[in-house]
């Protein structure tokens, strides 16, 4: 495909684009819609999602205008310092226009439609016993960390601690901007290598953790049936004060068919923890059927975000040297003190661009 047709095809897709954000903006406006929260949701999702894509697209066209400017200026002007400006003016447009190209081509490439969604995030201890439990808990201190720099909140769900500190399971939902299509590339086996704490003779032990990324499943997006689910009601148990042993607020929800089981005692009121219990078993339901899409992508073209039982090991985390490995792109940075303080978008980043290559190579 020529130059011309490469650019014509472009901004066809443009104009297409604009077309839809102008009717999203219409619909947004419509009596009735800010109340119907199947649709108003989706409506804004896609109205930020267009918007972004419309913004470049004005950039990009201007950059197109004022090219086409400067080759006139060469074709039709006889001064010498004109025809000089025009073309340093084009030396400068060219890599601009190249650069908005490879931005726009990665802005259109269709996005699932989960990415937008918060991120139900589960991290629980591996192989390593006490050693294995502390580094969960550094996990979510790191997840937490960038959390924090990207101006999410984190709920925290529910939590066993480990004997020795760290967690042997925590369970937390993360609410911000494109939350889980950021943390989704961290599902998969973290492996840690280091001296343990209780280890007198200095020994390097390898020990691991697994993280789970599950999008949060709105009531509408996922229909379960009563009969499907059986609630238990009981005491809960933790600190609190004697109250909490005296209160049915805890609940645990058994999802017949597939067997999930969500237990739930954080709040105090049994509703709350009832709505939590909830939301994370359709979100665990809905990643049954997520993963399956996935595999079935992974035969097609490589993929960066775990597929089926999770059990790829991503990324390793070396002390002893100060490392970082991310196995699926072959990348290793020196740099872990930092890392495990929540700087870590540097590698997502790359991840989300390694699988974009992916997604045009095989055309999507």
């Amino acid at each position: 495909m020529d130059f011309a047709a490469n650019i014509s095809g472009m901004l066809d897709k443009l104009k297409k684009i604009e077309f839809r954000f102008e009717e999203v903006k219409e619909e947004l406006l419509k009596p009735g819609v800010i109340s119907n929260m199947k649709v108003y949701p989706q409506l804004t999702r896609e109205y930020k999602e267009l918007d972004r894509i419309v913004s470049k697209s004005k950039v990009y066209i201007q950059v197109l205008t004022d090219i086409e400017g400067a080759k006139e200026i060469l074709t039709a002007e006889k001064d010498p310092e004109m025809r000089e400006l025009a073309k340093a003016e084009l030396t400068e447009l060219e890599p601009r226009r190249l650069q908005l190209e490879e931005e726009l081509k990665s802005l259109l490439i269709p996005k699932d439609r989960e990415d937008s969604k918060n991120v139900i995030l589960e991290i629980r201890a591996g192989t390593g016993g006490d050693e294995a439990s502390l580094f969960a808990g550094d996990l979510f201190r790191m997840y937490n960390r960038f959390a924090e720099k990207n101006g999410w909140k984190v709920e925290l769900n529910s939590f066993v601690d480990g004997t020795a500190g760290g967690y042997k399971e925590i369970i937390a939902t993360i609410r911000g901007e494109d939350a889980f299509g950021t943390m989704k590339y961290e599902s998969g086996v973290h492996r840690v290598q280091r001296v343990p704490q209780t280890e007198t003779q200095g020994r390097i032990h390898t020990s691991a953790a697994t993280v789970a990324c599950m999008p949060e499943m709105e009531d509408f997006e996922v229909d379960l049936k009563d009969s499907e689910i059986k609630i238990d009601r009981f005491c809960s148990s933790g600190p609190g004060g004697q109250s909490v042993n005296t209160t049915y607020s805890a609940v645990r929800l058994t999802h017949i068919p597939s067997g999930i089981v969500v237990s739930m005692q954080d709040e105090k009121s049994q509703i709350k923890n009832l709505d939590k219990a909830m939301r994370i078993l359709k979100s665990r339901i809905y990643d049954i059927e997520m993963q399956k899409r996935l595999d079935v992508q992974s035969k097609l073209r490589k993929t960066f975000v775990s597929t089926g039982d999770r059990s790829a090991k991503i990324r390793t985390y070396n002390f002893p040297q100060g490392r970082v490995t991310d196995h699926r792109i072959g990348l290793t940075l020196y740099n872990l003190g930092v890392f495990l303080d929540g700087e870590i978008g540097g590698v997502i980043e790359q991840l989300r661009m390694a699988e974009n290559a992916e997604k045009l190579k095989v055309g999507g």
